[in-house]
């Protein structure tokens, strides 16, 4: 039993195919509209209350730097591997099957929890806004299922999962521009608040700067790394980019720079306004500016998370489909999760797929004690992705590289380190449900897998793409 066969860079094993028309700018939107979200407009308030206080600009940086060495190292991937599924296919090329399998499932929890939990706070945010004009939803309508508060479904997060599904199986130009025009809208929003709010900073309220110590810092960037997983998306649109060896890695780091900078800002500035133990409420930053008394601007940002909480879940569920793609072509899991359809050059199945999985879990599971395996999954993945590059470097020095990491080893190991680090400070909670889940894989991997793998043919199809060596 072979489960460190490999796949070959350049060989396709489908005839299968997606559309390049994506360039730097559109990567660089769709980046910034994968991370800015849920991270800015829900998690600054619970990482700054629970563990970090106004240290919270400093779990930010601990996370944007483990994030930004891994940047680096998804960046000579995407130059030398321009496929869909991102990690997955990175470690099928430099690991093997088994390992690619492993990285592959992980990825799958990541994207679909991420999707359901984006889709629950969106939910949140439209509802609170729909009470401001005096429109309440039935309660069985409003949450997750939960006898005790009487509630069945989360109805809008369902709704809204349906339509951005709708919106991706148009196609991936139609979907880039929509994307582009809300990226727009959530970004002038940010720059709202902190325009408004940095008169009103009190720095006395940064006193204690560290009230839970390093230790609570550290947990805070384990906690917010979430925040940052988008750029990761960015990576698994690699086959419908034009001259991906240049635009992929342009696109995640330009978007991982331009959030990093923001998110420090409305950390200080969040943390200037309101006292620390004050945040830990579902919508932070609309808070604030209701704790100085710009009603007017909170309306605002209520509305520019909402709509930077839409951008993200297209990402995310952008990414889920392209990931179910790639796994489906390589046979690990079946074959009509690749059809693409023959006008849009869309995956249509495995994007429907994700949407009925996503709005299944978002509309009728509660996810909050959820939330920490999106962090210990995407750690994980930026972990083996950076020492992939060490391991292709030595055994496949051969292969060109649009973008090369510098300073290698040094980078990788860095982004190993803080990425472990990081893992580290998670509860055991956390870990627990992270084996379980690739348990429940490596069963799936064994039992039909390995046996339908498109490796198990003996003649692939040689002919070759641009980024043969």
């Amino acid at each position: 039993m072979d489960l460190l066969r490999k796949k070959t860079v350049g060989v396709k094993y489908s005839n299968n195919s997606l559309n390049r028309v994506l360039g730097a700018l559109d990567l660089t939107m769709l980046g910034v509209g994968a991370i800015i979200g849920t991270g800015i407009f829900v998690l600054t308030g619970i990482a700054a209350e629970k563990y970090a206080g106004p240290a919270l600009i400093l779990s930010f940086i601990i996370a944007g730097l483990a994030c930004a060495f891994a940047a680096l190292c998804y960046s000579e991937f995407a130059s030398m591997i321009p496929e869909s599924g991102s990690a997955y296919t990175y470690s099928y090329v430099a690991f093997g099957e088994i390992f690619a399998w492993i990285l592959g499932w992980d990825l799958v929890l990541e994207y679909g929890l991420a999707s359901s939990a984006v889709a629950s706070g969106w939910s949140g945010y439209f509802q609170g806004l729909l009470a401001g004009f005096g429109i309440h939803l039935p309660t069985a309508l409003t949450g997750a299922f939960n006898p005790d508060k009487g509630t069945l479904i989360d109805l809008p997060a369902v709704l809204i999962i349906l339509i951005v599904t709708f919106l991706l199986s148009r196609g991936v130009k139609e979907s880039a521009k929509f994307n582009s025009v809300m990226v727009v809208v959530k970004v002038a929003v940010v720059l709202l608040f902190i325009v408004v709010g940095v008169w009103y900073v009190e720095p006395a309220n940064w006193t204690p700067f560290m009230p839970y110590g390093f230790n609570g810092v550290a947990a805070g960037a384990a906690v917010v790394v979430f925040a940052y997983f988008g750029f990761d998306a960015v990576s698994t649109a690699a086959e419908e980019v034009q001259n991906p060896q240049r635009n992929l890695p342009i696109g995640m780091i330009s978007a991982l720079a331009i959030c990093t900078v923001l998110y420090i800002i409305v950390s200080l500035v969040l943390t200037g306004i309101v006292p620390f133990n004050l945040l830990n409420v579902k919508d932070p930053v609309a808070f604030a500016l209701e704790y100085i008394h710009q009603d007017w601007t909170a309306g605002f940002i209520s509305v520019g998370a909402i709509v930077g909480m839409t951008t993200v879940l297209m990402m995310m569920m952008f990414g889920q489909s392209r990931l179910f793609y790639a796994i489906s072509r390589d046979g690990l899991l079946p074959k009509g999760l690749s059809a693409v359809h023959k006008r849009t050059q869309v995956p249509i199945v495995s994007t429907w797929i994700t949407g009925i999985l996503v709005s299944l879990f978002a509309g009728l599971v509660p996810l909050d004690k959820l939330a920490e395996l999106t962090s210990i999954g995407t750690l994980f993945a930026f972990a083996s992705v950076s020492v992939g590059v060490v391991v292709l470097r030595k055994t496949r020095p051969d292969l060109k590289r649009g973008f090369k990491t510098p300073f290698v080893p040094v980078i990788p190991a860095l982004a190993v380190i803080f990425c472990v680090y990081l893992m580290l400070q998670l509860s055991s909670f956390t870990w627990k449900g992270f084996f379980v889940w690739l348990l429940i894989g490596l069963i799936i991997y064994f039992m039909y897998g390995y046996k339908h793998s498109r490796l198990n043919e003996t003649k692939p199809d040689s002919r070759r793409n641009s980024s043969t060596a």
